[in-house]
């Protein structure tokens, strides 16, 4: 009901102007005024990989092994961003897959790795996870720490470095939207422990670090947390479109 009463209340106040207007590239340059972003360059025939759990999955069809088409994209971020950078760069002969399934902790990343990813042998590899790695342990059906989490991804990018020695990586901030539906005060403050060491392990290998914590709150001072997302996890049309500016601001 609340969330529901908070919709609502957000609408009233657009339709009668009471709100600014929503402007992604504003939420974009407020979340990253303090720290210039580096980018990475895309050039001709790169391949690249968005890989992670739901939030990336988003409902692709995971029987199909083809790229650059909707059905193996999904309805979140990554194919947002696919179908930008096919508009704008089609000279560039892009490969794009989506590699993301609903549910995956890091070590689920690990147990698939060699197919999903080496295999396909990406120029750019672009990963979010780790909402899970929290989410699954408050409820009660995974054990993991930070720790835990910490030392999976810096093994499985090891991993990844050596086989594909000069692959680029993106690394995305894990993120959540504290007070809607699944997000209450038992993610804290233990979920900070998960953003801390993904920031740190993007630093640790080089890669770009997408912070999408920072921009959901951002975006929460334009609309209130629930018309970014449903749940305070998975993102609405407009939440998505939020992420995939800001993987898109992370490519030149």
């Amino acid at each position: 009901m609340e969330n529901n009463s908070s919709r609502r209340s957000f609408i009233r106040k657009a339709a009668i102007g009471g709100m600014m207007a929503i402007s992604i590239p504003e939420i974009l340059s407020a979340a990253s005024a303090s720290k210039k972003q580096k980018k990475i360059e895309l050039v001709k025939d790169n391949v690249i990989l968005f890989q992670g759990d739901s939030i990336t999955d988003a409902g692709r069809n995971k029987e199909d092994n083809s790229f650059n088409n909707p059905r193996i994209l999904g309805s979140g971020y990554s194919m947002l961003a696919a179908a930008a950078l096919l508009e704008t760069r089609a000279a560039l002969n892009l490969k794009i897959y989506n590699k993301g399934i609903s549910g995956n902790k890091v070590y689920q990343l690990a147990e698939r790795w060699d197919t999903d990813c080496l295999a396909l042998k990406p120029d750019v590899l672009s990963i979010l996870i780790g909402v899970n790695d929290i989410w699954h342990k408050l409820d009660g059906k995974y054990n993991g720490t930070v720790e835990v989490y910490r030392k999976d991804y810096i093994v499985l990018l090891e991993r990844t470095k050596a086989a594909l020695p000069d692959v680029k990586l993106i690394i995305c901030e894990p993120f959540a939207v504290p007070g809607v539906k699944a997000v209450d005060d038992k993610w804290y403050p233990e979920f900070y422990g998960y953003q801390k060491a993904a920031r740190e392990i993007a630093d640790m290998f080089d890669a770009v670090f997408i912070p999408y914590q920072k921009i959901f709150d951002e975006a929460q001072k334009k609309a209130p947390g629930v018309y970014w997302t449903g749940d305070g996890v998975h993102p609405s049309l407009a939440g998505a479109q939020l992420m995939a500016s800001a993987w898109l601001d992370a490519v030149r």
